[in-house]
């Protein structure tokens, strides 16, 4: 058995090296190794609004006034929201804001706490 690595585009097993390309025989996909282990490590980054990547359980400010849907009030430019949980869809963060409770928001709208 060859330790080549499946098509990432087809998950064909035959796969074969062709210098320092690796190419599918069954759906023609040509690929480096290198791009192979970059594409299964493809994991989403998430970046605050000015950069910084986040991840589970960091604190991070809000940046502008968000008002809330349904007339539940303003969050506040400087509120401090604690342990954010990344998620992924429409917006990108859970989290519990006090005096508000569970949310979600954009991380366009937040700042990383260094």
């Amino acid at each position: 058995m060859s330790a080549l690595p499946p098509c990432p585009k087809c998950g064909s097993e035959y796969t074969y090296e062709d210098g320092a390309q690796l190419v599918c025989p069954e759906c023609a996909h040509e690929w480096t190794a290198g791009a192979a282990a970059d594409a299964e490590e493809g994991a989403r980054v998430y970046r605050d609004s000015v950069g910084n990547v986040l991840q589970d359980g960091d604190t991070v400010t809000v940046i502008k006034d968000l008002k809330l849907k349904g007339g539940g009030g303003t969050v506040k430019v400087g509120t401090k929201v604690k342990n954010i949980r990344l998620v992924d869809a429409d917006h990108d963060i859970d989290c519990k804001i006090d005096g508000f409770g569970a949310m979600s928001l954009k991380t366009e709208f937040v700042k990383k706490v260094v």
